[in-house]
């Protein structure tokens, strides 16, 4: 996610914070490559003129170019420019205040991933909320999108409306209305038809449902990888419905992040959540202040925290806590460990989120490393007898050969990750003679630790590719082939 944009502006911020003095000249150089930037990113030309005017003007200042670190006070103004570009400090929730059904419409063209979004945004409200959520296509134009969104809502554990062949559009929000009011349903979700372009029966259709459903929120859903198209897209439905704001998919493959920069500035409505992938879990609330740090390389770690908070279950956490106190960790402790990071994204999810880690993500692409590396290590462990996982001591030649023949690795592989245990393990000793993970957090001072991971009373992540809790394994020992 704004890959490109953010090795870009990287490099322009790297030189800057190398020099101990910055003249004004320095800083319009500085400002004309991040506006050079901006626009192949993709950003609509009136947005990168009104956000380069602004920090120039702010940059320029005496109290910036005669401060002790020039250079940083420059990124801080471009961050606070960046955040405000997309959004505000305020994260835009969902409006869930009204009497129930809440009814929340989902519009969009043809193939930008409105269905998926649907069921996404159901299953969260769901989780997340407890909020009892039923679903209804309105689509009756594109072959089996009622059947789509039932077979989704199977996936999410959320109801569909049942599928009545011959209604039109209209007829199906109000039986869709009458059977929310009947199971006392708290949100409504339509997800209305789209087209391969804005026409007017579409937007004829899409008020007409809209006078009968009265929806709380009205949710334009757009590719993100269409960059100045999905701008235009907003820009059109905006001016025929009444929009409160955007749902940007397939966020994870757009490197640029034109549509994600522009929206907010051009459209005037807030960009609500973004599709990070295909998974029904793959949807991120989107929070302006987070996406800009990512931008500028300072990390995410509100993103992994929550994350974790997600991946790790307490009993496991607790448990693991306890055999860490005796200094035991076995290759039991490690699949689980490995698990959790696959469920938090990956390796390379997790990359994109560490302070500083641009140059160390960019190396694991360049080593050929990547979320297979998990799923390599899950497979040897796999292999093992139960007697070996918890005794890896077992493991002999002729053992080690058994179980790269069955996970389908090189014995190699099989001594790497046995290696990788051995020194967590040793870590492990070393936390017991610290007094344990109690031992341990007080070096850090009241609250550190704990405060960071409750239930481990471990940091959130040791390091580079370090596992929750654990500082966990080196992961860069273990390259694929």
């Amino acid at each position: 996610m704004f890959d490109s944009l953010s090795d870009r502006l990287g490099g322009v911020f790297d030189k800057l914070r190398g020099r101990g003095a910055l003249k004004e000249q320095d800083v319009r150089d500085a400002m004309r490559e991040v506006r050079i930037a901006l626009l192949e990113a993709d950003v609509a030309l009136p947005v990168v003129r009104r956000f380069i005017d602004q920090v120039t003007e702010k940059a320029v200042g005496h109290s910036v170019l005669r401060s002790v670190t020039p250079g940083q006070q420059v990124v801080k103004i471009v961050n606070d420019a960046l955040i405000e570009m997309l959004g505000g400090e305020e994260t835009a929730e969902l409006d869930l205040n009204a009497a129930p059904p809440v009814v929340i419409m989902m519009v969009g063209l043809q193939g930008s991933g409105k269905t998926t979004s649907t069921a996404k945004i159901a299953r969260l409200l769901r989780e997340k909320q407890g909020k009892k959520v039923l679903m209804a296509s309105l689509d009756v134009n594109r072959p089996a999108a009622q059947e789509q969104l039932r077979v989704l809502g199977e996936q999410v554990g959320v109801a569909t409306l049942p599928i009545i062949p011959g209604q039109q559009p209209t007829e199906i929000a109000t039986r869709a209305m009458q059977s929310a009011k009947l199971q006392a349903v708290d949100v409504l979700m339509l997800d209305t038809a789209g087209r391969l372009h804005v026409d007017q029966q579409l937007m004829d259709e899409m008020k007409a449902v809209a006078a009968i459903a009265t929806p709380r929120e009205t949710l334009l859903v757009v590719d993100s990888l269409t960059g100045q198209d999905a701008v235009n897209v907003a820009q059109s439905f905006s001016g025929e419905v009444d929009l409160t704001g955007v749902v940007l998919t397939r966020m994870d493959g757009d490197a640029r992040g034109g549509a994600a920069l522009s929206m907010r500035a051009v459209t005037g409505k807030p960009i609500k959540f973004a599709g990070t992938g295909e998974k029904m879990e793959a949807l991120e609330v989107f929070h302006p202040s987070r996406v800009a740090n990512r931008i500028l390389g300072m990390g995410d770690i509100v993103s992994i925290v929550e994350k974790a908070a997600e991946a790790v279950k307490v009993e496991d956490a607790e448990a693991l806590a306890k055999r860490m106190e005796q200094g035991k960790f076995d290759m039991n402790d490690l699949r689980m460990q490995l698990g959790q990071m696959q469920k938090m994204g990956g390796l390379g999810a997790l990359a994109g989120m560490m302070p500083g880690m641009k140059k160390a993500k960019a190396a694991m692409q360049a080593s050929g490393m990547d979320d297979r590396v998990l799923l390599r290590m899950d497979a040897i462990i796999g292999s093992m007898t139960q007697k070996e996982r918890v005794n890896p001591a077992l493991l002999n030649a002729k053992r080690k050969i058994r179980v790269a023949n069955g996970s389908g690795t090189q014995v190699q592989d099989v001594n790497k990750l046995l290696k990788m245990h051995q020194e967590m393990s040793k870590a492990m000793k070393q936390i017991k003679k610290m007094g344990g993970l109690k031992g341990l957090a007080a070096m850090f001072g009241k609250g550190g630790l704990d405060a960071a991971m409750p239930g481990l009373g471990g940091g959130m992540g040791g390091g580079a590719g370090g596992m929750p809790g654990l500082g966990g394994p080196d992961l860069s020992k273990f390259l694929k082939k």
